[in-house]
């Protein structure tokens, strides 16, 4: 977690002065990429938790789905954190190309708006 907030913090700052100086008004940007770094944290958790065969991608789109609703901020930090893990997971992981692609399409999805319940598997307790 800590690391997930400390790199959307970081990135923030770093684009400050590029594309996304009108967004950062008032620090409602950062504000949002925040809540949107926990949004996908707290997914993350509950994916844990549930140990659940088939969720993955219902977590994935739900983390992004949350944290855009926040605003510009939460989408741009579940993009980020999203893109960052995908990589990750393909590099270390070794899960495949085809298993990053349909992770990332259900990012998509969820940032998107979509309903993460596309994603839903049977069977899931209904506490997630």
């Amino acid at each position: 977690m800590r690391l997930c907030v400390c790199f959307v913090l970081l990135s923030v700052i770093l684009c400050a002065s590029a594309d996304l100086s009108p967004l950062l008004r008032g620090g409602r940007f950062a504000w949002d990429a925040v809540g949107g770094a926990w949004d996908m944290f707290r997914a993350y958790q509950d994916m844990r938790e549930a140990n659940y065969k088939g969720a993955d991608k219902y977590f994935h789109a739900r983390g992004n789905y949350d944290a855009a609703q926040r605003g510009p901020g939460g989408a741009w930090a579940a993009r980020v954190i999203s893109d960052a893990r995908e990589k990750w997971q393909s590099d270390v992981s070794g899960r495949g190309e085809e298993d990053t692609l349909a992770d990332q399409e259900a990012n998509a999805w969820g940032r998107n708006g979509g309903d993460p319940n596309r994603y839903r598997p049977a069977g899931l307790p209904s506490k997630y």
